[in-house]
């Protein structure tokens, strides 16, 4: 799930399809990472059409909901190398 904190009253999330990606491999990871950056873009920009006064602007919040959400991808990879060994 990937939340973006917009405001302190705002946020959106959408869930990412992890389940087709082989998060062991070389490309599986790189896949999700994409996944990641566009699921926070998209937020991002549904967000600022819903409210379209409000700061910061897409790119910034896409990379600050990306950053947040790549704790977990980064658990999530380490978890399948480490059951793929």
């Amino acid at each position: 799930r990937l939340v973006s904190d917009w405001s302190s009253d705002v946020c959106s999330s959408d869930l990412i399809r992890v389940t087709d990606l082989d998060l062991a491999s070389h490309y599986g990871p790189i896949q999700l990472e994409k996944r990641v950056r566009d699921a926070a873009m998209a937020a991002c920009k549904d967000i600022s059409r819903q409210y379209p006064d409000s700061t910061p602007s897409d790119e910034v919040c896409a990379k600050a909901a990306a950053d947040k959400a790549m704790v977990n991808v980064r658990e999530l990879v380490a978890a399948a190398k480490a059951t793929a060994k």
